[in-house]
């Protein structure tokens, strides 16, 4: 069978692997702009009180709603919050664990340090956030049982629980790119931060923070916008406290236009992210 592939492309492979990828990115991109559009549409319609259906015509009421309601400013301020503490969380921890992993760990027990960081992804979701919910049932958890003789208590169900089931969550997000930018880190710059007199803390913040910055940006763009979307965590460890995603998930079967206007606040402040981070020049150090 004679080969469809113009013979300019056998000579030349990136075009090829250009053709061949071309009809699959397209779909995606269609798919995924086209979802982001359709979204975006939907927010600035409205509904009938009446019938319930949908009224495909231009208004800017459910954003007026939104943004003049102290509950709806509320629920935005406590997700971009929780968001933030998450990723400040997972920095904190991820830094230290992905730096014993890449340069003190013997090169035979990194990959079993890595393998370990990545089991609990393969458990499932919902099952890591009901086991948080067992734990911090207050009174009768394992962290009242473990630490009550301590005169620590459980902090209950609420927003010191989702953002400790969130941090858990995605850790490992956060410890990978981080690791991987360690391992690159050549040791000579630390010896050579050593020998010139520069205390510990001083080399970390000198030479390891700029060097591992992008992959810091790098983890925070998965912990900050998987965060910023969540809402099974708040719906069973959160108490009554809600977020973007609650909101969300409640109004999308009665109030479709709202919801979309709820859903389009956490793709705002995620572009917003990227814009600023791609004014750092972060992205293209990865």
């Amino acid at each position: 069978m004679k080969s469809t592939i113009p013979t300019w492309m056998h000579k030349h492979p990136k075009f090829r692997l250009a053709a061949l990828l071309f009809a699959p990115t397209s779909w995606l991109v269609v798919a995924y702009l086209g979802a982001l559009g359709t979204l975006l549409i939907t927010a600035f319609f409205t509904i009938n009180s009446f019938t319930g259906d949908v009224v495909a015509k231009f208004n800017l009421d459910n954003f007026h709603d939104m943004f003049t309601d102290p509950a709806y400013r509320n629920v935005i301020l406590r997700t971009i919050g929780i968001a933030l503490s998450v990723t400040a969380i997972c920095v904190l921890f991820a830094i230290p664990m992905a730096f014993f992993m890449a340069k003190i760990a013997k090169p035979k027990s990194q990959k079993i340090l890595v393998a370990l960081v990545l089991t609990p992804l393969w458990a499932s979701y919902l099952v890591k956030i009901y086991a948080w919910r067992t734990m911090l049932e207050p009174g009768t958890g394992v962290v009242d049982w473990l630490l009550s003789p301590l005169g620590i208590h459980s902090p209950g169900f609420g927003g010191p629980a989702i953002i400790i089931g969130l941090s858990y969550l995605w850790l490992p997000y956060m410890i990978l790119p981080i690791y991987a930018g360690l391992e690159r880190l050549p040791n000579s710059l630390l010896d050579a931060s050593g020998d010139l007199g520069a205390h510990n803390f001083y080399t970390f913040r000198r030479v390891i923070l700029p060097l591992i910055f992008p992959s810091l940006v790098a983890g925070s763009m998965f912990t900050f916008s998987l965060s910023l979307g969540d809402y099974i965590t708040a719906q069973i460890i959160g108490g009554k406290l809600q977020m973007l995603g609650n909101v969300v998930y409640q109004n999308f079967s009665i109030n479709l236009p709202f919801a979309a206007t709820i859903a389009t606040v956490p793709v705002a402040i995620m572009a917003i992210y990227l814009w600023l981070v791609r004014r750092t020049g972060a992205l293209a150090s990865l």
